[in-house]
């Protein structure tokens, strides 16, 4: 399949990195320097090192990869200008032309080589993390300095979305390149928009623009980004023109901040936040009778999960909690996005039906439940407990909320401590999360990863087995929401909401796009006319 550049629907969308192919830049070429406060906490320069948020955000600045996702996370040209099938396991990617590195280098099919090749063979666990988009690479090749030939070990019909995730290093003759030489002070080389100038770990990045980019001289000459854990903070150095921009604002701050003048920015996250249940054990921790007494696991039982989902208000949630910077979900990532289902919507609670149901399980007087969750470590995270936990009361299941950072959270629900509890899941791709989330654990094939309430249904494994064994397009687009819709119906998980992710910025900022996959980058802001 070839992938050709496609029409932006406006400017903006031509400045988001991810989504930028040859020809398409920013004009205001003289415009200053960008002030970004961030929470994303920039530990390391190597681009191979960790598949964080954080990395894969601020480092988008230094390199780039051969394919990105546009804001609908559909493949788009990247370093690589098309690419083509030849077998079923077999893929040509013709690369770009005219592209230097930072150094004046020209960037050819030998750095696509080295950087796979550093991924698959030197950097290990705990390192790397990448390992995973690159596991089913048998061999990558070189027919020309601008084509790419990569063999893989069985089907691949997405590896190009893989390669979204992936940036290209420039290849060193003396070997591969080490985490801490990388982090020493060795100047990072990239063929991105924005060269590196200086970095001190978990504070502050500071860049410079490639006056020599293959797409056109980047808006702004000079970036930097301070680290601001505090949202408070960030707020505040935004109010006071500290900041041009401003991420991840609460949406408690929206309404002061529009006050001050400043603008807001906002798109649904490529994510969701939901309720698992564990199924797999035959008793559970944290379940009993009205009397305290030990009981059967209820969560077996495909009817006590619809009641409890029934009995859920999402709309609530995300009208009160996040104040309508967030939209209630029906399944893993937002209606629109690529392989997401049209048809899934999220109801009002019927808790007359849902006390219904509950009876005809064999729970007419309900039962005693925790619903364990982190404290802060998403938007809404504790609060949507307190409230589930006042729904699940309507119908008779008396609900004990239990909220902890998420470092102890994570280590007891890898211990088996909570019968149900507050999970997220994001990715590039609906499909990494319907894999993770709800297929059945196998570590031979990669699935159910944080799958922690050991659902099993071979039926969806089937269908979404077939569907990502499709090439990307329609037909697969189809299966997989065919196989969404298949899957929730048994209510596996409460989808809760997908959250909106917030950007301020300041006039000197004309626009802001914000990306549903939630990195921060300058290439996403154009300058104010001045």
């Amino acid at each position: 399949m070839s992938v050709l550049d496609r029409p932006r629907r406006r400017l903006v969308a031509s400045c988001i990195a991810v989504a930028l192919s040859a020809g398409l830049f920013c004009t205001a070429a003289a415009a200053a320097e960008l002030r970004i406060g961030t929470q994303l906490k920039l530990m390391t320069l190597d681009p191979h090192y960790a598949d964080l948020n954080e990395n894969n955000s601020l480092l988008a600045h230094i390199y780039e990869r051969l394919v990105n996702q546009d804001a609908s996370l559909n493949p788009q040209p990247g370093l690589a200008v098309s690419w083509t099938r030849i077998s079923k396991n077999s893929w040509a990617f013709k690369l770009r032309e005219g592209v230097r590195f930072h150094d004046g280098a020209a960037f050819t099919a030998q750095d696509v080589i080295y950087s796979i090749n550093r991924i698959q063979t030197f950097l290990k666990p705990p390192s790397g993390g990448f390992q995973n988009y690159t596991q089913n690479i048998k061999s990558v090749t070189a027919p020309d300095p601008l084509t790419v030939v990569i063999e893989t070990t069985d089907d691949a019909p997405t590896l190009p979305l893989s390669l979204t995730s992936i940036f290209i290093m420039h290849e060193q003759k003396d070997g591969f390149a080490t985490t801490e030489n990388l982090n020493s002070g060795s100047q990072p080389v990239g063929t991105g928009p924005y060269k590196f100038q200086s970095w001190q770990s978990g504070e502050g990045l500071k860049l410079t623009r490639n006056e020599q980019y293959w797409s056109g001289t980047p808006a702004w000459s000079d970036v930097s980004f301070r680290v601001i854990e505090s949202p408070a903070a960030r707020v505040a150095a935004l109010s006071t023109g500290d900041l041009d921009i401003a991420d991840y604002i609460p949406a408690r701050d929206v309404a002061g901040l529009k006050g001050r003048g400043l603008t807001i920015d906002s798109t649904s996250a490529a994510r969701s936040n939901f309720l698992q249940f564990d199924v797999g054990r035959e008793q559970l921790p944290g379940v009993t009778d009205n009397a305290g007494n030990p009981i059967k696991n209820p969560f077996k039982d495909k009817r006590v999960r619809e009641a409890l989902r029934m009995a859920t208000d999402r709309p609530f949630i995300t009208d009160k909690i996040l104040l309508g910077f967030g939209t209630a979900a029906s399944q893993l990532f937002p209606a629109g996005l690529s392989g997401t289902s049209k048809k899934l919507a999220v109801e009002r609670p019927n808790y007359e039906a849902a006390k219904a149901l509950l009876s005809e399980a064999g729970f007419p007087d309900g039962f005693h439940v925790v619903l364990a969750g982190p404290a802060g470590r998403y938007p809404g995270d504790s609060e949507s407990l307190q409230a589930v936990a006042q729904n699940w009361a309507r119908i008779g299941v008396a609900t004990q909320p239990v909220v902890a950072p998420f470092s102890v959270f994570a280590t007891q629900r890898s211990n088996g401590a909570y019968p149900v509890w507050y999970g997220g899941c994001s990715g590039e791709a609906v499909t990494f999360c319907l894999k993770a989330v709800l297929a059945s654990p196998d570590p031979d094939l990669g699935t159910g990863s944080i799958n922690y309430g050991q659902y099993q249904n071979p039926a969806f494994d089937e269908m979404l087995a077939k569907a990502t064994a499709l090439e990307d397009g329609p037909a697969r687009e189809a299966a997989l929401a065919e196989a969404t819709e298949f899957v929730m119906a048994d209510d596996p998980i409460i989808p809760l909401y997908h959250f909106h992710l917030i950007v301020g910025h300041g006039q000197r900022v004309s626009s802001y796009a914000v990306h549903p996959r939630g990195w921060t980058t300058a290439m996403q802001a154009l300058p104010s006319a001045e």
